[in-house]
């Protein structure tokens, strides 16, 4: 079994850009030019490739590169009983002014899960696993979930099914806290919440246009979205990893909302009982770092300092700048480095080319390394340090003494030097120079 978890220092939040030969495969399918098998075969290979890739990187963590999806949420509702889907006309989401392609999903009934599809999903991954490299499994977060289908457009739908949202919000939690029991039946000990709701309730005017609420109504109803997920997190076993990935919107390099962390910052990094926040970071529309001081406990955060919107590759030293002004709020030990969301999201994928993406990711364990936030960075710079002081410190002991015309003996200065050293685990320090 693999030793790693998930954050790692240098780290991903979950998609790749799709090949060619996926998204033919799936339309063929779609239009009965192939069969279910058929297709499968193609996305299998495909996914076999994308992982191979992210180990010729040298990452840690590995994803199917959610190629089985249409979109990062919406697949993963369509496995529940009650929820249905069909092809969207005209778009149903605005990005910055352009439309999502994505399917109309509409609940039909009250929802269950039973042997959901992203188990199986799991599996395949699980099998590509070695002891460098460990899976993870991102799915939309528990408030996630229960915002799509409880925010102005849907509400009404799902109160003449449910009668009233508590009794929804139940249903909610009882069917996330059977997935979560059967992925981890799957072997999966590393799991990701995707939630954009925080990163819509950012900027004010969204939320209210996103919930239909205002007020008091909007906190209670941001109050319930951090219970959900709380519940959920409660309720899992104890040795699965939960990680929350907090974004603005991510569709064909566009996205859906600005703002700060400021204002929920007290619920999202204060109360949510994450082992980790996905955080992005990769330009001005996500505020400052001052919020993370609001970061309770030993969490983690892993900053999304690169993006995934864009081809060209960020300036190392003034990525590097970013991170020592996060240390301010979080230390250094706790921050970890990724791009600021997955480079598709949906199948359209963002603007940039497969090679461009994996450039990407090469910056983010070049600077992590640098910045010494690899245990590899870290392990080499004291090896090195430890290797100099020692052939050293001697002489700098002799030249003070000639200087200051001490009485220091040589002799009492190497027992001086040794009984330093000799605190140093210097092995271990090889060993993880060895592992890393």
């Amino acid at each position: 079994m693999s030793k790693y978890q998930t954050p790692y220092r240098y780290d991903f939040v979950g998609s790749f850009l799709r090949p060619q030969e996926v998204k033919q495969a799936k339309a063929d399918y779609s239009e009965g030019k192939i069969t279910k098998e058929e297709c499968d075969a193609i996305v299998d290979k495909a996914v076999t490739e994308v992982v191979a890739k992210q180990k010729e990187l040298g990452f840690h963590i590995i994803t199917d590169g959610e190629f089985r999806r249409s979109t990062w949420h919406l697949d993963f509702m369509w496995g529940f009983e009650g929820i249905e889907h069909q092809k969207t006309v005209e778009g149903n989401t605005t990005f910055d002014a352009e439309a999502a392609m994505i399917d109309d999903t509409y609940m039909t009934g009250k929802i269950s899960v039973k042997n959901h599809p992203f188990v199986e999903h799991f599996k395949f991954i699980k099998a590509l696993e070695d002891e460098n490299t460990v899976a993870k499994q991102t799915i939309p977060s528990p408030g996630q979930f229960y915002a799509y289908f409880t925010g102005a457009q849907l509400l009404n739908t799902t109160l003449e099914i449910y009668g009233s949202e508590e009794a929804f919000a139940e249903d909610v939690i009882k069917a996330y806290g059977e997935f979560v029991q059967e992925i981890y039946a799957a072997g999966c000990r590393n799991l990701q919440f995707d939630d954009c709701v925080w990163g819509g309730m950012v900027d004010a005017k969204m939320a209210v246009a996103l919930t239909g609420r205002t007020g008091q109504r909007l906190e209670d109803y941001k109050k319930l979205l951090l219970e959900l997920n709380n519940q959920v997190v409660a309720q899992a076993p104890e040795d699965l990893v939960i990680n929350t990935h907090v974004c603005r919107g991510n569709y064909h390099s566009t996205f859906f909302s600005s703002g700060a962390y400021d204002s929920v910052a007290d619920l999202l990094f204060g109360e949510e009982n994450v082992n980790a926040y996905y955080l992005e970071y990769d330009n001005k529309r996500s505020g400052g770092f001052a919020p993370l001081a609001k970061v309770s406990g030993d969490k983690k955060v892993v900053l999304g300092l690169i993006t995934t919107k864009t081809p060209e590759l960020e300036n190392k030293e003034k990525v590097i700048a970013r991170i020592h002004e996060a240390a301010k709020y979080v230390p250094l030990d706790r921050l970890y480095l990724s791009p600021q969301c997955g480079f598709a999201s949906c199948e359209i994928g963002n603007k940039l080319t497969e090679e461009e993406q994996w450039a990407k990711l090469a910056l983010v364990k070049e600077i992590a390394e640098e910045m010494h936030i690899s245990e590899k960075g870290v392990a080499r710079n004291l090896y090195l340090a430890t290797k100099f002081l020692k052939k050293h410190i001697l002489f700098f002991w002799l030249a003070y003494s000639v200087f200051s015309h001490s009485n220091f003996s040589f002799q009492s200065l190497e027992d001086i030097s040794l009984r330093f050293w000799s605190t140093i685990p210097e092995c271990r320090l090889k060993n993880l120079l060895n592992e890393a």
